[in-house]
């Protein structure tokens, strides 16, 4: 749960919200979602097959700090929450006071697979999907907050090009030193594997 931060002696504004993310983070990122953070998935079947991506950004937060180590445990929940293979993985650096150190700023690099529409790949290279109806908000799933508008903000890339969608909306509208429920939103149909991925 976040903890809120209280003003320097001199009275200056501090961030809100501290995200320090590591060892007691609700949820396992390799743990799969719970059925409930996820929308019914639609019936339509769909021919598929893995695309490896490799995509690097750069976490500034006014109003939220993570630790290293944590913002690499939220990150990969998120992949695995949109259907990402589960040998993702993710890498921050540049907490300038150690990995389990709540930081400003932090340097992350991602690899992982997703899924994408292949319907004329081989039997060996075919995966079964679906399109599944997806909402990425603030307690939905339930590892997500308020806190997390500005990491859904940097994850742009990630989140609207690393994955395959249909009637994506995408918004994040983050207030600095605020916290808000409408903060941010991202929902539409997502490609994901009727068999929960495996890693390879």
């Amino acid at each position: 749960m976040p903890h809120a931060l209280r003003p320097g002696a001199a009275g200056a504004i501090v961030c809100s919200t501290l995200l320090a993310l590591g060892s007691g983070v609700a949820r396992s990122a390799a743990e799969p979602p719970a059925a409930a953070d996820q929308p019914a998935a639609a019936a339509t079947a769909e021919r598929s097959a893995w695309k490896h991506h490799h995509v690097a950004f750069q976490y500034y937060g006014l109003t939220a700090l993570y630790t290293c180590d944590g913002l690499e445990d939220k990150v990969k929940q998120i992949l695995l929450f949109l259907g990402a293979r589960k040998d993702a993985q993710v890498q921050a650096t540049g907490c300038f006071r150690g990995p389990n150190s709540p930081s400003r700023q932090a340097f992350v690099t991602v690899d992982y697979n997703a899924l994408q529409a292949a319907p004329d790949s081989s039997d060996a290279d075919s995966v079964q999907a679906h399109w599944a109806p997806t909402q990425v908000t603030p307690r939905r799933p339930r590892f997500m907050d308020e806190g997390d508008c500005e990491l859904v903000d940097g994850m742009r890339a990630v989140l609207k090009d690393g994955f395959s969608w249909r009637g994506l909306d995408y918004s994040a509208s983050c207030v600095p030193y605020s916290l808000s429920l409408g903060g941010f939103n991202v929902r539409g149909e997502v490609l994901q594997p009727t068999v929960p991925a495996a890693a390879h």
